[in-house]
């Protein structure tokens, strides 16, 4: 049985596209009388025609496309795998390489194209055109275009763009713009309708409805989600959830599935997290996050009763970073956090959240519950450091795959990564130039194979590149989702 996962709406294969459009056909009697006239509506249940045509002028289909260098004068540039290879994932055929006159050295050039990426959706929310979406629909993109409803079209500017909420703040160049109205994502009640708007599959201004099935399921992420049964799919992203009222609750931007398409689970960032990181991605183009340097566990029962917790809640401390606030603050292992700030520490997903709205910098009082008694520290909140991580474990990455034919940068699995694949093998894909980009390989997809032989660790694929035969295509099998696929690579000339 396979196990189901959340997932992007973005990171799907293109042929899941193809059997999702074939099952929208439904077959037709040509015999079939007319109806004589529309049945009324089912007294009880909502009408949404006007709540469609007042808020759907401000839902906007996003497109993004990537400049990628192509080899144009690499050998064998025009053999049929890579011709067919083109022409299905790009729609546009293969650069042929043009002979030089004779008795002219042919001189190599690397001409950079751009070509299509992916599709999303996002809504205005200002009538200057500030724009809302999620941060996977415009991640990696050379350039983003915003389309109205009534077919105008806008280059966006990305102001800004955070990784652990997956919001982006866009703007395009326009003013008396339609907006939408921001909501309460606190005042929702589970049971409640609600809308989605946005371009599945590319199919622009699509309207969906549904009830909210929770309010603030935990899904292991940095935010809380809204849980609702409202149809999304790929190109559903950064769209809105709208109320009765014609008010934004929520940023449709995940699904829970076992193919990868709609089981009837969906997920929305709340749209009161989503406008607090908005206002400081508008402010200064990033997010501040607090930390204070914890490993932290969930509390159990049995736990709460050997320590004498009166319940099962907070955070139990399980490693203490060394010289982080944490440690300076007294804090020690096996602390339960009970409180920060004064706000309760209901479970342990809850403490990253409190802490990170936390501005960096500042004191804060945390209430702890050690040896069966509680206590306060005072702590001082540092600031979050992941995007300096990150950009050291880039330059880890391509200082030890350096001479890279076909530039794609790889990490090593986590391990719950390797419990969700055959064999427990493979590679992720930190970044992609050249060669890569423009096969359409992504940060996230999995290295499974090179030419048919097993890739294990980035060490092991970093000697495959080093040895690799640049006058031939190189056949990877790649694990996007759930799906697995062999993509051929035209190593770039060395």
């Amino acid at each position: 049985m396979k196990a189901s996962r959340l997932f992007p709406l973005e990171k799907i294969v293109s042929t899941l596209v193809i059997s999702a459009c074939v099952g929208f056909v439904a077959p037709v009697a040509l015999n079939a009388t007319p109806l004589a006239a529309a049945a009324p509506a089912v007294a009880g249940l909502p009408d949404f025609t006007e709540l469609v045509e007042k808020t759907s002028v401000a839902v906007v289909n996003i497109r993004t496309t990537e400049k990628v260098q192509l080899n144009q004068n690499a050998p064998g540039m025009e053999d049929e795998q890579m011709q067919e290879f083109f022409r299905r994932f790009f729609g546009v055929p293969m650069p042929k390489q043009q002979p030089a006159p004779k008795g002219r050295r042919q001189i190599p050039q690397q001409p950079e194209e751009e070509v299509p990426r992916g599709v999303g959706s996002g809504f205005i929310i200002s009538q200057d055109g500030y724009v809302l979406t999620n941060r996977h629909v415009v991640d990696g993109a050379s350039e983003v275009y915003v389309k109205l409803t009534d077919k105008r079209e806008f280059k966006a500017k990305v102001i800004g763009a955070d990784q652990r909420s997956d919001v982006a703040v866009l703007k395009i160049e326009g003013n008396k713009l339609p907006r939408l109205t921001i909501g309460d994502s606190e005042k929702i009640k589970a049971g409640e309708w609600v809308i989605a708007i946005g371009s599945p599959f590319d199919f622009e201004n699509t309207v969906t409805a549904g009830i909210i099935s929770s309010k603030a399921r935990d899904t292991g992420e940095y935010l809380p989600l809204i849980q609702t049964d409202v149809a999304v799919n790929p190109g559903n992203s950064g769209g809105p959830l709208i109320n009765m009222r014609g008010e934004v609750v929520g940023i449709n931007s995940q699904i829970y599935s076992r193919s990868g398409g709609y089981m009837g689970i969906s997920f929305a960032i709340p749209i009161d997290e989503a406008m607090r990181v908005v206002e400081q991605l508008k402010s200064s183009g990033k997010v501040s996050r607090g930390r204070i340097g914890v490993v932290i566990g969930e509390v159990s029962k049995d736990v709460a009763e050997y320590i004498g917790l009166p319940k099962a809640q907070g955070a139990l401390v399980t490693r203490v970073e060394p010289g982080a606030p944490a440690e300076k603050a007294g804090i020690q292992d096996g602390d339960v956090i009970l409180k920060f700030n004064g706000v309760p520490v209901e479970k342990s997903t809850d403490l990253p959240r409190i802490v990170g709205t936390t501005k960096p910098g500042s004191k804060a009082t945390i209430s702890i519950w050690r040896k069966g008694a509680a206590r306060e520290l005072s702590i001082n909140v540092a600031e979050t450091e992941q995007d300096k991580v990150a950009q050291k474990a880039e330059k880890k990455g391509k200082k030890d795959q350096a001479n890279n034919p076909l530039g794609i940068y790889t990490s090593d699995l986590t391990e719950a990564q390797r419990k969700e694949l055959p064999g427990a093998n493979g590679v992720a894909i930190e970044a992609v130039e050249g060669p890569a980009a423009a096969a359409g390989l992504r940060a996230g997809d999995i290295i499974l194979t090179m030419n048919n032989i097993d890739v294990k660790d980035s060490k092991q694929f970093a000697a495959m590149l080093a040895k690799l035969d640049t006058k031939k295509a190189a056949v990877l099998l790649v694990r996007r989702g759930d799906i697995s696929q062999f993509v051929p690579v035209r190593p770039q000339a060395q």
